[in-house]
């Protein structure tokens, strides 16, 4: 149960709202055949999704969770997969069950609310517009509209100065450890999805203020407080 009822809040994208891996995975392993590299797969992708485009595309070009330097040609990478990504945004992807029916609840409730994500922003709202969910979200923040990105928590409390609340009266959910960090520096509370993509951390070390096996267990989680 979450310590008090929020005022605001915040939604991750990719594995929070939006299975989003298959349209990703397409678009990586594209590049990499692109490039002359062996494909990975969407099994390994997953696993890389969640620290923006630069950073899974790294880990592709790499096949390591964390590189110890930037690879050769990322730049030129980067460029490949954010041109057949945007050209299949949402081909493959699916709302994960319940969102939209959730979503639509919490705002006739009257709660503030946003998405906040690492995904370019002329990714962001395209995307946003085609799964029809643009209607729920008074502020959406993409990874390119701020100086630093999740899993800095300056997204977070620039939508906290937004909406003129507290951060202690905002909710963050989402699915990974940038999620959990830039929840825990701002100072929000944290719900973190059981399905999404957590990479090499267990559900259970993201410091979550409560574990949600589906979307719709928000809806009374969000309305209850201990």
């Amino acid at each position: 149960m979450l310590p008090r009822k929020p005022r605001l809040i915040a939604f991750d994208l990719d594995g929070t709202l939006l299975d989003s891996a298959p349209d990703i995975a397409h678009a990586l392993d594209a590049t990499l055949l692109q490039l002359g590299r062996p494909a990975v797969g969407e099994d390994q992708i997953r696993l890389w999704i969640g620290h923006g485009a630069s950073m899974l595309v790294s880990r592709g070009l790499s096949g390591e969770m964390w590189p110890n330097s930037e690879p050769q040609c990322l730049a030129a990478a980067v460029k490949i997969f954010m041109a057949v990504y945007e050209s299949n945004l949402c081909v493959r992807g699916r709302l994960y069950p319940g969102v939209e029916s959730t979503l639509n609840t919490l705002k006739e409730e009257g709660f503030l609310m946003a998405c906040i994500t690492n995904k370019p922003s002329k990714l962001t709202r395209p995307l946003l517009k085609l799964l029809n969910l643009e209607r729920f979200f008074e502020f959406v923040g993409a990874g390119d509209d701020f100086q630093r990105p999740k899993p800095d928590p300056e997204p977070l409390l620039s939508v906290a100065s937004h909406f003129n609340v507290q951060p202690s009266d905002c909710l963050m959910v989402g699915d990974s450890s940038a999620d959990a960090q830039a929840a825990h520096a701002a100072g929000f509370m944290f719900a973190c999805v059981a399905y999404g993509y957590h990479g090499e951390n267990p559900v259970d070390v993201l410091g979550a203020d409560v574990i949600l096996d589906s979307f719709g267990q928000l809806d009374a989680l969000s309305l209850a407080c201990s």
